[in-house]
């Protein structure tokens, strides 16, 4: 959903149920979540030969098959650059594996920009992400519309632009990214779907990051979500080059492995994005049905352009 645990209890009550979330999935798939991805002495060699795009795994997708060390080992053996959406407090085991988290949580996808009285706590939690982003070096903060919550959309977006405009500036003077993240709204499935979030297509999304005008204000655009929501795809990346900050995959249907189970042409996508220059990280954050290691691999190398 492009996030992982939040920095306070409830995010962490949320990571409880993905986790529940996705032992019913791979047990559903014949797996064992255990089980999987959990052989002794497992290597992951470098897939990585080309490094045109910087990749990134999404902790939360796979921290109930192994520990965070393990996935940095894992990321760096494979060639990637991130581990990310994991918290502040474990970021020097990252810097240990010469890794960084690509992008930090900050408040919760639920309640978000778009409600002004949400707004103190969502900009405190952003700020404290920020200040640890800023002094690890770190590059980007997530952050959410949220729900409707019977807001009218033009009403939500005008609280979303004013509510970051109360901490662009220090992001500017922090030299951190605050990534707003496209979720689709369709798919009524926990983590797969969010019905009713109201950042649900791209255009709209777009238009607040345009009107708090600012360079560190960025899109997240998580291709999984654009796909269900929005298609057309590569052209909205070619169009939005300038403002997106991050990216997400996973496989539609599902939000499972980029295999041809699924319709997303990832070789032609990443060859888009590459094209644009971009120069951030696309991150991995697909729930897997099968072994997690080989289809994290596959996911690698596909994206390896």
């Amino acid at each position: 959903m492009g996030t992982g645990p939040g920095l306070n209890t409830g995010g962490r009550q949320n990571l409880r149920r993905r986790e529940m979330l996705r032992y019913a999935v791979v047990a559903a798939a014949g797996g064992s979540a255990l089980g999987a991805g959990g052989r002794a002495g497992e290597s992951a060699p470098n897939v990585v030969t080309k490094g045109r795009l910087k990749q990134s795994i999404a902790y939360w997708c796979f921290g109930e098959y192994w520990d965070l060390e393990k996935t940095c080992r894992i990321a760096r053996d494979l060639g990637c650059k991130s581990v990310e959406l994991v918290e502040p407090e474990h970021w020097p085991l990252l810097k240990k594996y010469d890794l960084v988290c690509a992008l930090a949580n900050s408040h919760w996808f639920d309640k978000g920009m778009n409600n002004p009285k949400h707004h103190a706590r969502c900009l405190a939690q952003m700020r404290a992400a920020i200040d640890a982003c800023a002094d690890f070096g770190f590059p980007n903060v997530i952050t959410f519309t949220g729900l409707a919550e019977g807001i009218a959309p033009d009403e939500g977006a005008r609280h979303c632009v004013a509510g970051y405009k109360q901490i662009i500036g220090y992001a500017e003077k922090k030299k951190v990214n605050l990534c707003l993240e496209v979720l689709n709204s369709r798919v009524p499935v926990e983590m797969v779907g969010v019905p009713g979030y109201q950042g649900d297509h791209t255009d709209y999304c777009m238009d607040i990051v345009k009107r708090v005008g600012s360079l560190r204000m960025k899109l997240l655009f998580d291709i999984f979500h654009v796909q269900i929501m929005d298609g057309d795809i590569i052209a909205r990346i070619r169009e939005y080059r300038d403002y997106i900050g991050h990216y997400h995959t996973a496989g539609n249907p599902g939000r499972h492995e980029l295999d041809d189970t699924q319709e997303i042409n990832y070789r032609a996508v990443m060859k888009a994005i590459a094209e644009t220059g971009f120069t951030g990280y696309v991150g991995h954050e697909f729930m897997a049905t099968r072994d997690p290691l080989d289809g994290l691999r596959e996911a690698v190398a596909l994206c390896d352009v």
